[in-house]
């Protein structure tokens, strides 16, 4: 795996199958998932639908998450956390993401984004930075993380380093010009 990969050095997971009738693997990101909150013109920080089969038999809790490895920041960015979303559930609607929208199943538990906001924020890189990739990340896990939205998201993904047991993501750029 390369190092430029955001799961170097994660320990390698059986992968299964995630769509999005929102986004497509390979994809530019466009105006609904691109964040206006940021000053993006055109964004509308929602969330895209997504659906999973194909996990691990084993999986007890599932865990969202949308990440930017290339942000200037030394961390990268993260636009969405989701945690312990039940076994059962296998998608998100469009926008599950905007907490107003009250799109999420019951137990779900939303962390702050690295802008500090509980919801999904799109894209915003900074212009001229040159293209960014969006993993938009669905993780199988051997038990619900049992963190609470005080939590931030690395500590999300320190967790999942220990209980993940499964990974699928669909993989999205945009560069702002």
């Amino acid at each position: 795996m390369s190092a430029n990969s955001p799961f170097f050095n994660l320990p390698e997971l059986p992968t299964f199958t995630l769509t999005s009738t929102d986004i497509e693997d390979g994809g530019v990101l466009t105006g609904p998932q691109l964040s206006g909150a940021m000053g993006v013109p055109g964004g509308e920080d929602v969330s895209p639908q997504l659906s999973w089969s194909g996990f691990p038999e084993e999986t007890k809790a599932f865990a969202v998450t949308c990440y930017d490895p290339d942000a200037p920041t030394g961390s990268g960015f993260w636009h969405w956390v989701v945690t312990d979303l039940d076994a059962s559930v296998t998608s998100l609607e469009t926008n599950a993401g905007d907490p107003a929208a009250d799109l999420l199943p019951s137990g779900a538990v939303t962390l702050r984004n690295d802008a500090g906001e509980p919801r999904f924020v799109g894209a915003a890189p900074p212009e001229g930075h040159g293209p960014h990739r969006y993993f938009f990340i669905v993780t199988a896990l051997a038990e619900p993380l049992g963190i609470d939205e005080s939590a931030t998201p690395a500590f999300a993904g320190f967790n999942m380093f220990f209980k993940g047991i499964g990974r699928a993501w669909l993989e999205c750029t945009y560069e702002a010009k």
